[in-house]
């Protein structure tokens, strides 16, 4: 495993330094824009005030729909979708590799 990184990241509007493996800068880029983007439709909405009341909704929200989505048996269809985009990153630089000998 690699050492971890500082990265700054941007919640609406407020600047934050994370410590994240070089590997998962990626998700975790996703996961900032995820909840950024889930935070403001939160105030957008002119239900909910305060910064802190936002987050505390938001993550609500996120942890509901994430528990929503394992399956009676064990299925973690999270875990599903994490895996298959390994995957896919794995393809995709094996066909770069191949690009190259055409």
């Amino acid at each position: 495993m690699s050492e971890a990184k500082q990265l700054d990241v941007t919640i609406m509007g407020r600047e934050f330094r994370v410590a994240c493996p070089p590997e998962e800068e990626v998700a975790l880029m996703e996961a900032v824009a995820f909840v950024d983007r889930r935070m403001r439709e939160i105030r957008d909405s002119g239900n909910v005030m305060g910064v802190d009341k936002i987050a505390i909704m938001a993550a609500l929200n996120i942890a509901h729909e994430f528990m929503g989505t394992r399956i009676a048996g064990g299925f973690d269809v999270a875990d599903f979708r994490r895996r298959i985009g390994h995957m896919q990153e794995t393809i995709d630089e094996a066909l770069k590799e191949q690009q190259q000998l055409f």
